[in-house]
């Protein structure tokens, strides 16, 4: 079965996002943008430019690598942060279209929780939601 879900972040949405978050821009080796960029101390204002910033879908796919790559740093760091999560998983189950490549990569289907990421249990609840729907 094909599907049309966004599989990779482009050169122009990189471009465009971090003219629009004042994010650094790719370099001409950059081929992880989305998690260089992380930031734990932004996930709000993304979460905050996700919901409200008028986005294509491709930006929205490559924000939210953004947004769950910070979230997985901040899990490692902190812990549980639930009312972020509970906002990253509404937005992830309302556009799980757009999102499905990136909730099964953290999601690790293929690895052993304690082999994982921090997030990977948080995504398994997403992919289990999405599935059911």
């Amino acid at each position: 079965m094909e599907n049309n879900y966004p599989k990779y972040v482009t050169r122009e949405v990189m471009y465009t996002l971090a003219e629009k978050l004042n994010l650094p821009e790719p370099d001409e080796f950059s081929q992880d943008w989305q998690y260089e960029v992380a930031n734990t101390s932004r996930i709000d204002e993304f979460l905050f430019f996700y919901e409200n910033g008028q986005l294509e879908c491709d930006e929205k796919f490559a924000l939210m690598i953004v947004v769950i790559s910070s979230f997985n740093d901040l899990l490692s760091e902190k812990g549980m942060e639930c009312t972020i999560w509970e906002q990253i998983k509404r937005n992830l189950v309302s556009d799980s279209e757009i999102h499905m490549n990136t909730i099964l990569y953290w999601s690790r289907l293929e690895e052993e929780l304690e082999d994982s990421w921090e997030i990977t249990p948080y995504m398994r609840e997403v992919l289990n939601l999405v599935n059911f729907q």
